[in-house]
């Protein structure tokens, strides 16, 4: 790509950027769109009158940025969660880095490239030229100056590293703080039992209560036992909207009220909703949630092995009952790791947008069974999938493909195949970058579209192009503004939480940022050994090898806090709540926390008033 053609990309993708901006500032202001652009404040009745301003008030109407930006990290903590406050930790991040990178980038590292002989410039026609220009490759072959890329790529590893060891501290220390600051939640409190061993006439209920009972007499509770409910949950539906047209395909005609124009079926579906729920009562499978009186007694249950057969009584820590995944329960197991391991290769036959509910649907057929298990497995997937398809696809594409064979035959090619391949389509990733970055942005995020490729992505582009191409810094460092302004807004005014996971996801992060400066130094030893500098090339090799000692390190030092709480945590948590005069009602609650919604009473019509009373009270103990 020549300077004109990306000057041209850019300028097109900052005037949508300004479009949407604009229009989505009129747009969120209209009380008629509130229910799109705000509807968390909506929900909670807290959209104020200062947000309803004239359409025509555009100073007016941009204040949301000020909003946005205003509310500090505890206010966002108090209102949105742990989780949120870890992914604007991830902008943060990225906004260190990059701002450091572009400083050396653009002011060190680009000047010495342009100023190189290598590629012959021709200074008069300048727009024309490739953008390689401003790379690594015009640097003179041999040529003193690559030692201060050598240099930068030695201080940018350690600042990055510094950056990740402050982050993983801090959001560590923030998950334990969260922890002793928060309510008592039922998943502290409850582990899921799995292959409970089954016995002629009694039931699976039975023998949980038994066991639990005998073994931990002091600090059992209650549990729930888990049913199939799959045929259940068909009969259960939601109306979306009261109102619809009585017309063709509801386009056309009269509105009419959907609970009176189908009140007779309604009363229908809740007889069979009944009758089927008191059908299912006895199809119980071999595991429930059991719950305990304090944190610590889940701990040491989820942590140990319960029963003499290793195969049965398998225990683990309960996730939040809004993460329950429950069609978990009522699928079978027959699914292999062998045909989930296929069928992601598969994917890489689609289209890049089916990547993500794709991903999600093979993750939720592993066997997890909480959402956020499920959408930490898939964003893993699509990770890899975007860095394979995105980066190396593009990579080994073109003059690459010739090495493809040599490589794999001689995997000491691998820098040398990298260091010819990458530098030549740093204009292919600026271009994406502002494309998919900055445009998607405004428009996939603001306008409620599609949510944006994961930001490792961007991490993985930035870090890796670093010394190669510098160009590509500013770029990737406006979409960190861009994220942080707009995802702010977003967790304000609305998202609002469906569970909490304490910051779970940041190791995803961490792994995902060593695992591109790795690849950074690989692709460096390539580079410098092309360049007729074997001895910097040389000294490069060290690099990877104390980037993964420091990543062990730091998996040693916080993963586990990041994987459960300390014993300390769990018994001085413990010891507080036996203070709390609520600690009893909280304890009522919990009995029937796990309890799946399909089995929960649902009542459609006026008339069936007696479709209130629980059927399987009683039932789980």
């Amino acid at each position: 790509m020549i300077l004109s053609a990306l000057l041209t990309s850019v300028g097109i993708n900052a005037a949508l950027c300004v479009i949407c901006f604009i229009l989505y500032s009129m747009l969120r202001n209209r009380p008629s769109n509130a229910n799109l652009y705000l509807p968390r404040l909506v929900a909670e009745g807290k959209l104020q009158e200062e947000d309803e301003v004239s359409v025509g008030r555009l100073l007016s109407s941009v204040k949301w940025v000020k909003r946005a930006w205003q509310p500090s990290e505890d206010e966002l903590l108090l209102k949105s969660g742990l989780d949120a406050v870890v992914f604007m930790r991830i902008f943060i991040f990225g906004l260190k880095v990059f701002r450091f990178a572009v400083i050396i980038g653009i002011l060190i590292l680009l000047p010495f490239n342009y100023m190189g002989n290598q590629l012959n410039i021709d200074f008069t026609d300048l727009p024309n030229k490739s953008l390689e220009t401003f790379s690594i490759s015009n640097v003179d072959d041999g040529s003193n100056r690559l030692w201060i890329h050598f240099s930068a790529v030695y201080i940018f590893t350690a600042v990055v590293c510094y950056l990740l060891y402050f982050e993983y501290d801090y959001i560590s220390s923030k998950r334990i703080g969260y922890f002793y600051s928060a309510k008592p939640q039922p998943n502290q409190f409850t582990v899921l039992v799995r292959s409970i061993p089954s016995s002629s006439g009694t039931s699976f209920s039975e023998s949980v209560e038994s066991f639990f009972s005998e073994y931990y007499p002091s600090t059992y509770l209650s549990h729930s036992m888990v049913r199939r409910t799959s045929k259940l949950k068909g009969l259960i539906k939601y109306p979306e909207q009261r109102f619809k047209r009585a017309g063709f395909m509801g386009l056309f005609g009269r509105r009419v009220d959907i609970l009176d124009h189908y009140e007779k079926k309604l009363e229908d579906m809740e007889g069979n909703l009944r009758t089927e729920r008191s059908s299912v009562a006895g199809k119980e499978v071999p595991a429930a949630f059991v719950s305990f009186k304090s944190r610590f007694s889940a701990a040491v249950v989820s942590h140990l092995q319960q029963g003499i057969k290793p195969t049965e009584w398998l225990t683990e820590p309960a996730p939040d009952p809004q993460d329950v995944y429950w069609p978990f329960f009522s699928a079978s197991k027959v699914v292999s790791q062998v045909i989930t391991g296929y069928l992601p290769s598969l994917i890489l036959e689609t289209f890049l947008s089916l990547v993500p509910p794709t991903m999600i649907v093979l993750s939720s057929i592993q066997g997890y069974i909480a959402l956020s298990q499920i959408e930490k497995s898939a964003c893993i997937k699509v990770l890899w999938f975007t860095i394979w398809n995105i980066f190396f696809a593009n990579v080994l594409s073109g003059s690459a493909l010739y090495y493809r064979i040599d490589v794999f035959l001689e995997p000491k090619r691998i820098p040398e195949v990298l260091a010819v391949a990458v530098p030549g389509q740093a204009a292919f990733f600026i271009a994406y970058v502002v494309t998919s970055g900055w445009t998607k942005t405004f428009s996939s995020e603001l306008f409620q579209l599609k949510r944006l490729l994961e930001l490792s992505e961007r991490n993985l582009l930035g870090i890796t192009y670093f010394f190669l191409a510098p160009l590509i810094l500013p770029f990737v460092l406006v979409y960190f503004c861009f994220g942080y302004i707009i995802y702010r807004n977003q967790l304000l005014n609305v998202y609002a939480p469906k569970f909490e996971t304490g910051g779970k996801f940041w190791p995803v992060v961490h792994d995902a940022t060593v695992f591109s400066l790795i690849l950074m130094h690989v692709i460096a030893i390539g580079i410098f050994g092309l360049k007729k500098v074997p001895l910097a090339s040389s000294l490069i090799i060290p690099l990877p090898i104390l980037t993964l000692i420091f990543n062990s390190y730091c998996r040693r030092r916080f993963l586990p806090n990041f994987k459960g709480y300390p014993a300390e945590c769990l018994i001085i948590k413990d010891r507080i709540d036996q203070m709390d005069p609520t600690i009893s009602s909280f304890y009522d609650k919990l009995s029937t926390a796990y309890r799946d919604p399909a089995m929960k009473p649902h009542r459609y019509s006026e008339t069936g008033e007696s479709s209130n009373s629980p059927l399987l009270h009683g039932a789980d103990r």
